[in-house]
């Protein structure tokens, strides 16, 4: 994937120790304040990993004579502890602690994915599966669903999923047998949300299908609400102007600080979205928050679902370089006032690099009365009263 944005600086490293001893080195460095309600959730996660890690220390099941022979079916690996869905409101440290457990989780076959990712994967899967037996002229076969999912247990024996949401009906309808059969393997699965399984696929089609797999959920996985009052994605963007002005490196090097604090420090990577059938290119990302040069979606054919498709994804979207834009531009900047309205109506916090203050951005041409709006829209998403609502996802 091409992108315009800047370079940025590689990822600090540290000594692996476990999510309760990393996070209590994290407090120890002033990085993060003391919170009762994430210590509750990191023990859970250490327990985890103290299971997960005396696993790893048993001896490999032997296989018999004829799984040496590639006959028959080999053992399968020791079965892991089911897992932990932590679930709450944007801001309280979900994802910090999903990396304080990943990063040294003592697994050797691990994956940690955003969910919406996970889910087109399998999705392609089943389709290249029942292509693949239609061409071989085999008959449908009665269940597609667990030999993916054994193919998926099979690559990796933990899956870490964030942002957990289901929004589609196809990915409804095939949750329940694909968890299921993932569980009878063995995996570990940790999952964060912004929702509780309860409210997983709310007021979706043909729900009632779905509750099985809200129910398998909370069999098989440990339930955690991390909540609390005190939101620390607003302390962090207290720290930064969200408006620069003007363009160049001061700018970019303000903008990948921003990244990492929003993010917890991650770098972030590219990521491909799917929406009505197209795809939608995040040249940055990380869990919860975005990163685009203004080319990268306002001088593509990008338009109003595409522009949800990324406000459903990400509480806070960075944009770099936004120029001024004039009658060679309309194009760019009819985009610009879409995706403006977009992240608005949707409570997405906007961070962005400009050429000029909002109201210079689009003065002469086509529709320049009407972009009066978005400068209003532009300068009410940097008040402290925009900051602190909640993301409509």
């Amino acid at each position: 994937m091409e992108s315009h944005l800047p370079a940025t600086a590689g990822p600090s490293t540290g000594i692996a120790k476990g999510p309760a001893a990393n996070l209590a080195a994290r407090r120890a460095a002033g990085e993060v304040h003391a919170d009762p309600v994430q210590e509750r959730v990191v023990q859970r996660l250490q327990a985890i990993y103290d299971q997960l890690a005396q696993a790893a220390r048993q001896p490999a099941p032997k296989r018999g004579l004829l799984a040496r022979l590639g006959l028959g079916h080999a053992p399968k690996p020791p079965s892991g502890p089911h897992g932990l869905y932590i679930w709450g409101p944007v801001g309280r440290g979900k994802s910090m602690l999903m990396d304080l457990f990943f990063g040294d989780a003592p697994v050797a076959k691990k994956r940690r994915v955003h969910f919406h990712e996970f889910m087109l994967e399998v999705q392609e899967r089943l389709h290249r599966r029942r292509e693949e037996l239609a061409a071989k002229g085999a008959p449908p076969e009665a269940d597609t669903i667990v030999p993916i999912a054994r193919e998926i247990a099979a690559g990796a024996r933990l899956l870490c999923f964030d942002e957990f949401q289901v929004t589609n009906i196809a990915d409804a309808m095939i949750l329940a047998r694909l968890f299921e059969t993932l569980f009878d393997e063995g995996i570990t699965v940790i999952a964060t949300s912004n929702r509780k399984p309860d409210d997983l696929y709310k007021d979706g089609l043909q729900r009632e299908r779905f509750i099985p797999f809200i129910d398998l959920l909370k069999e098989r996985l440990e339930i955690m609400e991390l909540g609390g009052g005190h939101d620390y994605r607003m302390d962090r963007l207290r720290n930064f102007d969200v408006y620069l002005t003007p363009l160049g490196a001061w700018a970019n090097a303000k903008l990948d600080e921003a990244f990492r604090a929003m993010s917890g420090g991650l770098d972030g990577e590219p990521r491909v979205l799917r929406t009505q059938g197209r795809d939608v290119e995040v040249p940055r990302a990380a869990p919860g928050v975005a990163m685009a040069h203004f080319l990268d979606w306002c001088a593509k054919p990008m338009g109003a679902a595409d522009f949800l498709c990324i406000a459903d994804n990400f509480h806070t979207v960075i944009v770099v370089d936004i120029p001024r834009m004039g009658p060679d531009s309309q194009d760019k900047a009819v985009r610009f006032v879409t995706m403006i309205d977009t992240f608005y109506e949707k409570k997405v916090k906007f961070i962005c690099s400009a050429a000029v203050a909002p109201s210079g951005l689009y003065v002469q041409g086509d529709g320049a009365f009407e972009f009066e709006r978005t400068v209003s829209r532009l300068m009410e998403m940097q008040s402290p009263e925009y900051l602190g609502l909640e993301h409509i996802a």
